[in-house]
Order: structure tokens, then sequence, then C-alpha cells
């Protein structure tokens, strides 16, 4: 993680060289004011990841000889199939044409993201994928 820590903390460098550069320069203050914000991300993320490698142990990607295989292993744990994303997708997109086409429509939209959302939240603790 040593890298990538440095590597945000240069993007940083850059993005507040250019916000200062871009903020003289075109007197604009939106354009600037999100260049600086995108500077205080970029050394949060930069300090972060700085601050986790020197207490965890050496990666692959800070070795120099290494290989891409010493990388390997398990990635973490992934669903292998959901259906509540689908349902969240069909009630977001009901409560955003009840922006524009009255807000009545919110009311049929809201059942459809609670069940969504309920059935995301606890879909491991019924059925087939039950793991307690």
């Amino acid at each position: 993680m040593r890298i990538q820590g440095k590597m945000f903390i240069w993007l940083s460098v850059f993005v507040l060289a250019m916000a200062v550069v871009y903020g003289v320069w075109s007197k604009e203050p939106a354009g600037t004011t999100a260049l600086f914000l995108a500077f205080g991300l970029c050394i949060m993320v930069g300090y972060y990841l700085a601050f986790t490698a020197r207490r965890v142990d050496a990666g692959a990607q800070d070795n120099e000889d290494a290989e891409v295989s010493d990388d390997a292993g398990e990635l973490g744990f992934f669903s292998p199939h959901s259906w509540q994303p689908l349902s969240l997708a069909v009630g977001g997109a009901l409560a955003f044409l009840g922006v524009v086409f009255g807000w009545w429509l919110l009311y049929f939209s809201a059942p459809v993201i609670l069940v969504g959302l309920f059935g995301w939240v606890f879909e491991y603790y019924r059925g087939e994928n039950r793991t307690q």
C-alpha cells in the first residue's frame, strides 16, 4: 500500500497546483471550489493509505521483484446472486419518475424501495443462503 499512498499524495500536490492556477486564471468560483475539494479528497485518501501502510505487512505490490502470482489468493466473499438490487432499481426509477410526473408516484415507489432494502439487508438470514 505504500505506492498507492505516494501516488495519491503526489496526485493531491498536482490537483492543488491546478486548483491555484485555475482559480487565479479563471476567477470562477465553482470550478475552483471543486478542485480544492478534489485536493482534500486526494490528500485524505493518500494520508490514510500511507498511515495504514506503516501498520500492515508489506504486500506484493511493495516488492519490486514480485510476480503477479505473489498477490494471488482469496479476494473476499461475493454473493452468488440476489434479486434485491433489481427491486431497488425499480423503486428508485419510480421515485425519480415521481419527481417528473407527480409526487403521488412516490406512494408506489416507497414500498418497493423498502421491500428491496429489507430483503437486501436480511438476505443471509432466511432462505437457501441462511448462514445462522
